[in-house]
């Protein structure tokens, strides 16, 4: 069992024992109801507290457990819920650090609520896709309010306890106790285990001045929040029911919804984030005990804007910093940015002046890499060439002492070229960070052949200790995110020459949920980095067919953002993106000096085409082993390229559409002359899967 029964007086005391938050799983639960019963036979004792071991009373539900046949195998949490309830002896739960979820709606069954300050309150299924389902909806209007409840329930906000407990007329929470949170909850139990009736939540009503005007307000607000996921509007309406139906129907319009929603495709993208971003952080050869390295010291290579912006994650999780750059003037520029950042920061109202000053004070600068001697990790943020990468860890594996990681910021080049031109290869490793590097959260953890084991369990956690979403990739052009983006691109190109506008494709897909169109995000990412990586493709890989229309663009000067003009128009100083009149003169003429009658693209097609590439070549970099699941290559588009959430990212979208079907489509694209009809052919991998009726997942 995951639970244990002891007698302290004349209180039971039943403690969940299931670490690290003591999940609900079905140990646990058949735990509580059987001490439950236990107490109910023993005339000695008068009263119940339920409490959790560790630090959490209860996250909710076992993760272990979610989607599976255990998680609603007798007894459910409903059944828990009402086997306390139902209790003829008080039952009071004595809460500390954590109670959410599942956890949140046991102690809304229990008579009386003892918490410790502190404690983190919420009830986040909604960021899963769904909302609480073991009355949640019911019973939280009722302690602390409409308007306090359904804000939490459709945000799946994180509230502390001490603030709940101050809102005038809440009935959450009996008693804040300072210090023992359990002894205090047994001295409560025992002064309460003669007074009769025994409350229950279930029976208060909900009380609100002009309830329907509220609800129709937080329909609207919600709705207009939440376009793409059906999750927070549906948490309105089961909360109204608690409004304006009895309690046992409330909950089965809460039931209802619930049920519903775990089969919408969003629920399902969500859920499928939820299990990817934990299951990024194992590296099946790189057990979880793997001893790391202490980073106490970091360096920079480069005080442009990714080398600022690295700079500022490892200053923000207090972790000193030394910038090195080339020349003075280049290091001022920098050093300026990343205090221009910090103050922007300031005016928001996100920073206060005393932590800038603090982060600011951790940063120091140098032109000499003799000062670096002394770091832990140093990484390089350099050109984008192999030749000047050589230089500087060549300069590096020098003055750099043993036992430092050296780490490359590429997002392109050969990792394993890069550690061979240290005596240190087993020390070097990919660290690819996204523009702008102190908002992006991915970080693509890049293994070389020789990458020590403890240096990527390091490069790992210290990932989470800067808020990163750390993803492993192994070796190869691009890596994982811009290997697939390539392919990606040459496709929007294609569409390009066939007859489509760059402001048609980039609806067609910021409509289907992207963030940002391809052509939109060239503009801002700069289109000369694409030309350069171009250029070297058309010496390595001769055969490869590409648009020449981006090259076209750049031969006019037009880099995007930065030159004022590229796919787009742009006024100085401002981000709209104006349809270019110039741009449409030069596709047009591109497309008569090929001989392509221009046709029209339906946006179906334009994300179709977009989008199975991705999930092609995703196909090939988990067959290569480059990923080692496909849900990594999600969490890699999810974080780090603005593919939709309720999407799931390409492998999970792909497999809600079902691989037969991609492969159908694939094969419809294969026919197209213009288009390349050999990147069409399905990677092995994809072919199989749709072949036996499986999915990535």
């Amino acid at each position: 069992m995951s639970a244990t029964y002891e007698i302290r007086g004349p209180v039971a005391v039943i403690t969940l024992t299931n670490p690290p938050v003591n999940g609900l799983g079905l140990s646990t639960r058949k735990g509580i109801t059987d001490g439950i019963e236990r107490a109910q036979n023993d005339a000695a004792v008068k009263a119940v507290v339920i409490t959790g071991a560790g630090k959490a009373f209860s996250g909710g539900a076992d993760i272990r457990e979610f989607g599976s046949p255990l998680a609603y195998a007798s007894p459910d949490l409903l059944s828990v819920i009402a086997a306390v309830e139902a209790s003829s002896k008080p039952v009071v739960a004595a809460i500390q650090s954590v109670v959410m979820g599942g956890g949140l709606e046991l102690a809304l069954g229990c008579h009386y609520r003892v918490v410790a300050p502190g404690t983190q309150v919420a009830l986040p299924e909604v960021k899963l896709g769904l909302l609480p389902g073991a009355g949640g909806t019911q019973r939280l209007p009722r302690v602390l309010g409409l308007e306090t409840a359904l804000n939490l329930i459709a945000s799946g906000d994180t509230a502390k306890s001490e603030q709940l407990a101050a809102l005038p007329g809440q009935k959450l929470f009996d008693q804040v106790a300072d210090g023992d949170v359990v002894a205090a909850a047994i001295a409560f139990a025992t002064n309460v285990a003669d007074r009769r009736p025994l409350p229950r939540v279930r029976d208060l009503k909900v009380v609100h001045t002009d309830a329907e005007a509220y609800l129709q307000f937080a329909r609207n607000t919600v709705g207009a929040m939440s376009k793409n996921f059906p999750a927070p509007l549906q948490c309105v309406e089961a909360v109204a029911a608690s409004i304006n139906k009895p309690f046992d129907a409330g909950m089965q319009v809460e039931r209802e919804i619930f049920s519903a929603l775990m089969l919408t495709p969003e629920s399902r993208a969500q859920r499928h984030m939820f299990f990817a971003e934990r299951a990024a952080s194992k590296i099946p050869d790189v057990p979880a005990d793997t001893p790391v390295r202490t980073i106490a010291k970091v360096g920079v290579i480069g005080a442009g804007t990714m080398g600022g912006g690295i700079a500022m994650n490892f200053l923000n999780a207090g972790i000193p910093v030394t910038i090195l750059e080339t020349k003075q003037d280049a290091l001022d520029r920098g050093l300026a940015t990343v205090r221009k950042n910090y103050e922007a920061q300031v005016k928001k109202g996100k920073l206060t002046q005393e932590k800038l000053d603090q982060r600011l004070a951790l940063l120091s600068s140098t032109l000499a890499y003799d000062d670096l001697k002394d770091v832990d990790l140093v990484i390089e943020a350099v050109f984008e060439d192999i030749n000047v990468k050589a230089q500087v860890f060549k300069a590096l594996d020098e003055v750099c002492k043993p036992g430092a990681i050296l780490a490359s910021n590429t997002s392109t080049l050969d990792v394993d070229k890069i550690a061979a031109f240290t005596k240190r290869p087993q020390d070097v490793v990919g660290m690819h960070f996204f523009s702008p590097a102190n908002v992006m959260k991915l970080l693509e953890v890049v293994r070389g052949a020789k990458t020590a084991k403890d240096v990527l369990a390091t490069v790992m956690q210290l990932g989470k200790k800067i808020r990163k979403t750390c993803v492993v990739s192994g070796v190869c052009d691009g890596f994982i995110g811009n290997r697939m983006i390539e392919q990606y691109s040459r496709q929007a190109g294609f569409l390009l020459d066939e007859g489509a506008s760059p402001q048609q494709v980039d609806k067609a897909v910021e409509k289907f949920g992207f963030a940002m169109g391809p052509f939109r995000m060239g503009d801002l990412a700069g289109n000369d980095i694409g030309w350069y990586i171009r250029k070297r493709r058309y010496i390595e890989q001769p055969d490869m067919r590409y648009s020449k229309s981006a090259d076209l663009l750049c031969e006019l000067g037009r880099y995007g953002q930065k030159t004022s003009a590229g796919w787009y128009d742009y006024v100085p100083g401002k981000r709209d993106a104006i349809p270019s009149p110039v741009v449409a003169e030069m596709l047009e003429k591109h497309r008569a000096a090929l001989g392509i009658a221009p046709r029209r693209i339906s946006d179906e097609e334009i994300v179709q085409r977009l989008v199975y590439a991705l999930v092609n070549e995703g196909a090939k970099i988990v067959e290569e082993g480059i990923a080692s699941k496909a849900s990594d290559i999600d969490m890699v588009y999810l974080a780090g390229y603005g593919f939709p959430l309720h999407r799931g990212g390409p492998m999970c979208y792909a497999d809600t559409q079902g691989l037969f079907n991609v492969v159908a489509a694939m094969k419809r694209f294969a026919k197209n002359p213009n288009d390349d009809a050999s990147f069409w052919v399905p990677a092995p991998l994809l072919a199989k899967l749709a072949d036996e009726g499986k999915t990535f997942s």
